[in-house]
């Protein structure tokens, strides 16, 4: 896993789920498994959807009708693990784990998620 790699459509789940993103502007949101986000901005919390596309993008939908998809990638520094990059054409928003985890730990985590997966979709 190296900064700027592409988040694989079958790890955008536990990336996103995993923790809190704080961005850049002061904003931060944070994603459930189930497919639900909120989005807080000047302390006022907005409401959303998350779903991976067939496409293998995350996409997001905030309603009543902005629909967006974007481009997952992570943010690795020195063999941590900081966040995802998202990005659509020329934008790109950068949102933070609240702590990194060491590359290593973060594997760990991301091998018994999808050993989870495999067991939930066995049921």
């Amino acid at each position: 896993m190296k900064n700027g790699d592409i988040v694989a459509p079958e790890d955008i789940p536990f990336a996103v789920v995993r923790a809190q993103l704080h961005y850049e502007d002061g904003s931060t949101q944070t994603f459930d498994a189930e497919g639900g986000t909120i989005y807080v901005e000047h302390g006022r919390p907005t409401r959303g959807e998350w779903h991976v596309d067939a496409e293998g993008q995350f996409c997001s939908f905030w309603p009543p009708s902005y629909r967006a998809c974007y481009e997952l990638r992570w943010i690795v520094e020195d063999q941590s693990v900081l966040g995802l990059r998202f990005r659509r054409g020329n934008e790109a928003y950068d949102g933070r784990y609240e702590s990194a985890l060491r590359e290593e730990t973060f594997r760990e985590e991301l091998a018994l998620w999808r050993d989870e997966a495999v067991g939930r979709r066995a049921e």
